[in-house]
């Protein structure tokens, strides 16, 4: 590569980041460093009318918890500073008469009413663009229809007024994307977009082209859903005449519904039971709380592992890739083109691998603060014990408690259908009998357990089944949990023999 790679992450604070802003912003991390370059982060808010309170920071804190931090800009600085939009009015500005002065965009005075009128007619006369194009502007009320004379009296008189491109009415734009390959589309299929609105700020379209000018970006990668503004963005880059240091493009698979048909939302975790969300959003206005990833109980590697197989692969069965694994592994090249489905039960697994390949003491750490929730106190070897053997069954930290809780305390009910399978005919009698002999297990241990609960089968020639899961039931309520001698061991002999007691009493009396 001929120049220094520099990327950056744009979003608009309009709302929390959807996690396919998040896959966005790791892409264009990875290729950063991945290629040694640097990995900005700007916020584009020249949208001032949906500007939310908060989403900016909850941007920055979404991906700092994800673990991909930026080599500069909001919140960092950097040589380009500011890299916040709103903060570089003046410049757009310039660029925006720059392009009136040349002759590829014109000043537009159309008031909304005139312009509501045109969108009328056009679709009224079922024309195949209804939108402010070079088939139209001839008449309306803009710099290319009235005269100079007049345009200037309405510009010094403060007159609302928008700047568009002039957009050629037949050419053909052609563009080169690293995911989609070659784009060719004609001019006469595009509109006059809005560069420069009334309000004094820019839009998307001018302000990004002139920023990632300005801010020396190498390669613009982004979601598809700018596909179809990137004729605009390569006239731009001629018309301001950048074309030879123009970006390269990379447009980044959707993310799909699980069943997928469309764009992945908000709605469809809501009505699946899943966050879309990396973090948890309260909106400033409804007060509505929206469920994300880190309070769901995900890890952060997990998180981020599952995005980056959305829509990437890296060529062979490996699945689990650290973030410093996928920065040596990524390529745009094995980006793919067609939309990735979005997969829950494959999110939680990426999640029960990390879990799994945790340390015993780290994750006793998280769950002891789960069990000070539930205001239970334990000796920490004891939670670490308890940790060990219950984190194979779990995906996520939080689900401990309903694996394990028989550890910390005694069942205050038992499994209905386990009962009804289970207690009936001798198997009570028998299990009191079984006490007597726990009793005399020494030392107790998850060994002894086992070898004396089998000689007592064996002697009363009943069902080793039965007796088993009996006895499990009366110890954790229900038919879960791991070896059967080793829950015993942990309990200790005492704590057996009185739960046993328990079940004998409660059970009866059901």
């Amino acid at each position: 590569m001929n120049k220094r790679v520099r990327v950056r992450f744009a979003p608009s604070p309009t709302g929390p980041l959807h996690i396919g802003g998040v896959r966005t912003a790791l892409y264009n991390y990875l290729f950063a460093k991945k290629n040694g370059g640097d990995f900005l982060l700007r916020i584009e808010d020249t949208d001032q009318g949906r500007f939310v309170p908060g989403a900016e920071q909850y941007i920055i804190d979404s991906l700092k918890w994800a673990g991909i931090m930026p080599d500069e800009g909001v919140g960092i600085g950097g040589p380009h500073a500011p890299y916040r939009q709103s903060e570089r009015k003046e410049i757009y500005r310039e660029y925006a008469e720059q392009l009136v002065d040349d002759g590829y965009a014109y000043y537009a005075f159309d008031t909304s009413e005139e312009l509501e009128k045109l969108r009328k007619e056009l679709e009224d006369a079922k024309a195949s663009n209804t939108s402010y194009s070079s088939k139209v502007r001839g008449r309306m009320k803009n710099s290319l229809t009235l005269p100079a004379d007049v345009v200037d009296q309405k510009l010094r008189a403060g007159e609302p007024f928008v700047i568009r491109i002039k957009m050629p009415e037949n050419e053909l734009v052609k563009a080169n994307d690293l995911v989609r390959e070659r784009i060719e589309v004609n001019t006469s299929t595009l509109d006059d977009k809005v560069l420069f609105k009334s309000d004094g700020f820019p839009t998307y379209h001018l302000a990004n082209v002139v920023d990632d000018h300005l801010m020396e970006i190498s390669h613009v990668i982004r979601g598809e859903e700018w596909l179809p503004s990137l004729p605009l963005h390569v006239l731009l880059y001629r018309y301001l005449g950048w074309e030879n240091t123009m970006p390269l493009f990379a447009h980044l698979p959707l993310l799909l519904k699980p069943d997928g048909k469309g764009k992945l939302s908000k709605r469809d975790g809501d009505r699946l039971g899943f966050p879309v969300f990396p973090l948890l959003w309260k909106d400033p206005v409804s007060g509505e709380l929206s469920s994300g990833y880190r309070e769901s109980g995900y890890f952060p590697e997990a998180f981020i592992n599952m995005l980056a197989m959305l829509g990437w692969n890296p060529g062979t069965e490996k699945e689990i890739f650290s973030l410093d694994d996928l920065v040596v592994h990524f390529s745009i090249e094995h980006v793919h083109k067609a939309g990735a489905k979005f997969d829950f039960e494959k999110a939680k697994w990426f999640n029960h691998q990390y879990l799994i390949s945790r340390d015993n003491e780290e994750l006793g750490c998280e769950f002891e603060k789960l069990l000070a929730q539930m205001g239970v106190t334990s000796n920490f070897d004891y939670v670490v014990k308890v940790v060990s053997l219950v984190k194979e069954r779990v995906n996520f930290v939080h689900e401990m408690w309903q694996q394990a809780s028989f550890f910390f305390v005694s069942p205050d009910s038992y499994d209905a259908d386990v009962v009804k399978k289970r207690w009936k005919d001798n198997i009570p009698s028998l299990i009191s009998d079984i006490k007597g002999v726990i009793r005399k297990i020494e030392p107790f241990t998850a060994e002894a357990f086992k070898d004396s609960i089998h000689h007592f089968v064996e002697e009363k020639q009943a069902n080793m089944g039965s007796i088993m899961n009996t006895l499990r039931l009366s110890l954790v309520g229900g038919s879960f949990g791991p070896d059967l001698p080793v829950i015993a061991e942990m309990l200790g002999k005492d704590e057996v023999i009185a739960r046993i007691e328990k079940a004998l009493n409660s059970i009866k009396s059901e």
